[in-house]
C-alpha cells in the first residue's frame, strides 16, 4: 500500500454522515494536498492531523467512531477507547493504528461480501478473550505472541494493588485460569455490552516464526513432559518409521519436519482441534467477527504495548516488561528449520496459516518471501487463489471468505 492510498484511506476514516457539510471547510486544503505528485510519510501524518484540526473546528470535539457510536469527552476519566478514536493528544501512533484496523475491516468486508457463509459466534469461542473491568479494556492472547508477560501485565492491571511488578508474578501463575477472567463467563448481554464499549486489543506474530517458537518451547525443553507425552507420542506414532519403543513412550524427540507433517495432515484436524500453541490467530481471536481496536505486532511489542497502557491511563508508572532478546525466535532461526521441509510440505504449511499469513498488515520474513518466490518458480503455488495473490513481495489478502457478525448466541 502506497502513502497516497494510506493518505486516501484516512481521509474516509474522517468523514461523517455530515460529509456534504464539511466539503465547504476542507475541500480547498484536500485539492492542494492531492496536487502533489510527491508526498513524504512526515507530510502525510501533517496533514491528517490538519484535517482532524479542521474538522473539530467545523464540527466540535465530537465525532463518530468506526462502531457507529458517538463518543464525546466526559468530565474526569477518559476510556481508553476515547484516548483512541478522540486523542487529547495527537501521534503518528495513532495513524498508524488506524492504517491497521482499516486494513483488517476492508479485507474482512471484501470476503464477507464474496461468500454466503456466515457464523455465529458462541461464548465458547471468547474464552481468550481477556477482560479488564477497571480500565474497560479486552485483550485477546495468542500464544507464543508474548501472551505470558501481557498476561503479567492484565493481573497487575485487574488485581486492584494486589500486584505492582509485572516480572514478580511467576510465569505458571500468569497462566492460571482463574486469575484472570475471560469473557465467555458472561452473559449474552454482558458480552455484548463489553464488545461494543470496552477497547479490544490483540497482538500478531509472523506465522512460521510464531510456529518455530511453539516447537522451541514444548519439544526441545526437557521440562515439558506434559507436551511429550500428548503430543510428542502420538507425532512419533504417526510421522516416524520404525520409531524406538522409548520414543514412542516419551516423546521428548519430535524432529521439526515431523511436526509440520503432524500439522499439515488432515487426519489431525479431524481427530481434534489444534492445540493453542499452534492454532491459528484468526480461530482464537475472530478478527472477522470482532471488531479489534488495536493490533500490536511482535516485531513492534513493547512500542505497541506501551501505546495500550498509555491509553488505559497508566502509562506513567506501569511500563510492558523487557524480553531478553538472546531468546527470542528470529527471522534467521526460522530460515533454519525450514532448511529441511520439502517444498510440497512448505506449500501446505503456507495455506494452512493463510488466514494469518498478512493479519492486519503482517510483515513476512524474509524467509517466507524467498520461499513464495522459489515455490512460484517451480509452479507450487497457485499465483491467485482464496489465501490472495503471492509474488514479488507484495502484500496479501490473508482471511479466508467468511460472512462478518457480531452477535452472540447460546
Amino acid at each position: 500500500m502506497t502513502l497516497l492510498h494510506y493518505y486516501q484511506s484516512l481521509l474516509r476514516w474522517l468523514h461523517t454522515p455530515m460529509k456534504k457539510r464539511k466539503r465547504r471547510c476542507w475541500g480547498k486544503w484536500k485539492i492542494q494536498t492531492m496536487q502533489s505528485s510527491r508526498i513524504s510519510q512526515s507530510t502525510v501524518i501533517q496533514r491528517v492531523w490538519e484535517m482532524v484540526a479542521l474538522s473539530n473546528t467545523c464540527h466540535g470535539v465530537m465525532r463518530r467512531n468506526p462502531f457507529g457510536m458517538d463518543i464525546c469527552c466526559r468530565k474526569g476519566s477518559r476510556s481508553p477507547l476515547q484516548e483512541l478514536y478522540n486523542p487529547t493528544q495527537l501521534s503518528n501512533t495513532a495513524i498508524l493504528h488506524q492504517i491497521r484496523r482499516d486494513q483488517v475491516t476492508d479485507t474482512c468486508r471484501a470476503n464477507s461480501m464474496s461468500s454466503r457463509k456466515r457464523r455465529v459466534l458462541t461464548p465458547n469461542d471468547l474464552k481468550h478473550l481477556v477482560v479488564d473491568e477497571d480500565h474497560e479494556m479486552i485483550y485477546c492472547y495468542v500464544p507464543k505472541v508474548a501472551c505470558t508477560n501481557w498476561k503479567r501485565v492484565m493481573m497487575v492491571l485487574t488485581g486492584r494493588g494486589k500486584y505492582s511488578d509485572p516480572m514478580e508474578i511467576p510465569a505458571n501463575e500468569a497462566h492460571i485460569s482463574s486469575n484472570l477472567k475471560t469473557l465467555n463467563q458472561y452473559s449474552i448481554p454482558e458480552i455484548n455490552h463489553r464488545l461494543k464499549n470496552y477497547m479490544k486489543f490483540l497482538f500478531v506474530r509472523e506465522p512460521f516464526e510464531r510456529l518455530v517458537s511453539a516447537y522451541r518451547n514444548k519439544f526441545t525443553q526437557k521440562y515439558n513432559t506434559s507436551f511429550h507425552k500428548r503430543y510428542g507420542t502420538k507425532i512419533v506414532r504417526r510421522q516416524r518409521k520404525n520409531a524406538t519403543q522409548e520414543a514412542l513412550q516419551k516423546g521428548d524427540d519430535v524432529k521439526f519436519e515431523e511436526f509440520v507433517a503432524y500439522l499439515i495432515d488432515p487426519h489431525t484436524q479431524r481427530e481434534e482441534p489444534f492445540n493453542e500453541h499452534w492454532q491459528t490467530v484468526y480461530s482464537l481471536c475472530h478478527p472477522c467477527h470482532i471488531h479489534y481496536d488495536l493490533i500490536g505486532k511482535y516485531e513492534t511489542l513493547e512500542e505497541d504495548s506501551n501505546y495500550v497502557l498509555q491509553l488505559a491511563g497508566v502509562g506513567n508508572y506501569l511500563k510492558f516488561p523487557t524480553y531478553a532478546k538472546s531468546t527470542r525466535t528470529t527471522d534467521e532461526m526460522t530460515t533454519e528449520f525450514f532448511q529441511n521441509i520439502s517444498s510440497l510440505h512448505q506449500t501446505q504449511l503456507f495455506h494452512f496459516s493463510s488466514r494469518d499469513r498478512i493479519t492486519c498488515g503482517q510483515k513476512e520474513s524474509g524467509f517466507v518471501l524467498s520461499s513464495i518466490s522459489s515455490l512460484l518458480g517451480k509452479n507450487i503455488l497457485p499465483l491467485d487463489n482464496d489465501a490472495g495473490k503471492y509474488g514479488n513481495g507484495s502484500e496479501t489478502t490473508c482471511f479466508e471468505k467468511i460472512g462478518e457478525n457480531k452477535f452472540f448466541r447460546k
